[in-house]
């Protein structure tokens, strides 16, 4: 049986009837339509599913659509200000941190959580922030090249 709820995605209100099991992840991109937000492992290994969820970063599949309820999510979609990149968002791209860009969008919204806390973080905290988020196609340097220029303004 279905179950109404409402919360904030990227600042604009929603109100969604979902399943009981039905992920973050999946309401994002299947209801949402919002597929910024990658699925990879569905089992919380991989970051690619990363969200913020009151400010704090989590993996969307492993959380219940029920449990934001109320809540505040953003996605990769809602940091850019309208044509205006977030500063990690240039960083990435000016440093050629991409690559094929599936773990991109976790990559971002982890790296946003600790500037935010941390404006000024050593390269070992910038590696330990991203270890959630796994890239195959790298070995991070310009991943923590790219976060160390958004800190540095």
């Amino acid at each position: 049986m279905k179950r109404l709820i409402t919360l904030t995605v990227n600042g604009t209100p929603y109100e969604a009837a979902i399943e009981p099991r039905q992920s973050l992840l999946q309401l994002l991109r299947e209801e949402l339509h919002l597929t910024g937000t990658k699925e990879g492992c569905s089992e919380g290994e991989c970051g690619a599913c990363t969200v913020l969820l009151d400010g704090r970063s989590v993996d969307s599949c492993l959380i219940f659509a029920l449990e934001a309820q109320g809540r505040d999510v953003t996605t990769i979609e809602g940091l850019a200000q309208g044509d205006q990149l977030h500063p990690v968002q240039k960083a990435f791209a000016e440093y050629g941190a991409v690559q094929c860009g599936f773990c991109t969008p976790g990559m971002i919204l982890s790296a946003k959580v600790l500037l935010d806390s941390n404006p000024h973080p050593t390269e070992a905290e910038i590696r330990q922030s991203i270890s959630g988020n796994l890239c195959r196609c790298t070995g991070y340097v310009k991943i923590v090249e790219a976060i160390q220029a958004a800190a540095r303004g």
